[in-house]
């Protein structure tokens, strides 16, 4: 896969669908890395140029000593696009993908024309919280919280399947460093004027099983943008892209096609 050489950061991308289509820009969740968007991408229409992209730390890319800042993974995007021609995107951001998509839009609209605000919020838990799960991870490995993560990422159905390990062992493959200098950045965001601010498209999406970013958290942030609207995904947990790919894919393009971007 291709490498975008920034300044401080190597960052793994793939790019999907047509060179010169309207952009999608996909940024994951803390412990993933971009084949989270498999069943997404296959879904919508190849009309488009669906770009992904692991975050510092994550999969293929770069893994910078932590910590990191938010302010870091939005430049990060930022450069990303930057370096791809991209402008006028919609950027889908779930987790801390969504906070790195809030500091985008703030920051850049230029290269941002919607976004989809997935499973996220102004503010996520608790510093303390955080920087207890640092110290956890780092005293015995991502291992050490990984079926506590499971159990927030899914509903239970789909933690009994064949399916988890697969999740399972992604989340522990991520580098250490990468996953405490993400939860540091995480630890030190509140969005909530900046993002109160915000005038763009946008959508929510949130799954009645998240144990992470509960459906009620998502809505009090959709809420802060006018116009916003809201979509709850039934029977998905933190994932909804993996546990819901048809029905996740239906409102995404929906919205592309309400903005006019498909």
């Amino acid at each position: 896969m291709p490498m975008a050489d920034l300044s401080d950061v190597s960052l793994n991308w793939h790019e999907d669908g047509s060179v010169d289509g309207p952009p999608v820009v996909l940024a994951g969740s803390l412990g993933t890395d971009l084949r989270l968007w498999d069943d997404l991408v296959a879904r919508l229409p190849r009309t488009l140029r669906i770009i992904r992209y692991d975050m510092r730390g994550h999969g293929q890319s770069s893994v910078p000593d932590a910590p990191y800042a938010m302010g870091t993974l939005v430049r990060d995007a930022e450069q990303l696009l930057d370096h791809l021609n991209v402008r006028d995107c919609v950027f889908v951001g779930l987790s801390i993908g969504g906070m790195v998509a809030q500091g985008l839009a703030v920051k850049r609209l230029d290269l941002v024309r919607g976004i989809v605000l997935s499973n996220t919020a102004v503010k996520m838990g608790t510093t303390q919280m955080w920087h207890d799960r640092i110290d956890t991870v780092r005293a015995g490995g991502i291992e050490a919280i990984a079926d506590a993560v499971m159990e927030r990422w899914f509903a239970p159905k789909f933690r009994a399947s064949d399916a988890l390990p697969f999740w399972r062992d992604m989340l522990t493959g991520t580098p250490i460093e990468g996953y405490c200098g993400c939860c540091a950045a995480i630890a030190g965001t509140d969005f909530i004027t900046p993002t109160s601010g915000l005038r763009l498209p946008c959508l929510g999406i949130a799954g009645d099983r998240d144990g992470a970013s509960p459906p009620d958290l998502v809505r009090e942030t959709i809420d802060l943008i006018p116009g916003a609207r809201f979509y709850l995904i039934r029977g998905a947990g933190h994932l909804p892209c993996v546990e819901a790919p048809e029905a996740y894919a239906a409102v995404i393009e929906g919205f592309l096609k309400e903005i006019g971007h498909v």
